[in-house]
């Protein structure tokens, strides 16, 4: 593994695509700018372990077990900070693309607008 120090406002390349930049430093905790293509799946390590996971149980998936999906709508938590996490992933995953990220929230712009304003939640460009 390679180690590499930081400081706020510095970055990192991996190849030629990718940015890592240090944003903020408070504490115990960093925060950390991605730039990446669009091609280039970028997720936190346990967030990337869960999608594994899903995915290995959809394979496991018989087409009887489908017929019920239509009548499933899934909801957010109520856990303030378990649903401010779930819609940071998903802005994250989409680039900040509130259409689409209400798309898979199941939630109107409008919405997903008044959960981020609530949530306090900033979408960087």
């Amino acid at each position: 593994m390679l180690v590499l120090s930081r400081q706020r406002d510095e970055t990192i390349m991996i190849g030629d695509d990718i940015e890592v930049t240090v944003v903020d430093i408070r504490g115990d905790k960093v925060r950390l700018g991605i730039n990446a293509p669009r091609e280039i799946s970028v997720h936190r390590k346990e967030v990337y372990d869960a999608i594994r996971r899903e995915n290995r149980a959809a394979a496991q998936v018989k087409p009887e077990d489908l017929s019920v999906l239509g009548k499933i709508t899934p909801k957010l938590p109520t856990d303030p900070e378990h649903e401010k996490d779930i819609i940071s992933q998903i802005l994250l995953v989409n680039r900040g693309d509130l259409e689409t990220s209400a798309t898979q929230l199941r939630m109107t712009v409008p919405q997903l607008k008044e959960a981020m304003a609530r949530l306090k939640i900033e979408v960087k460009h």
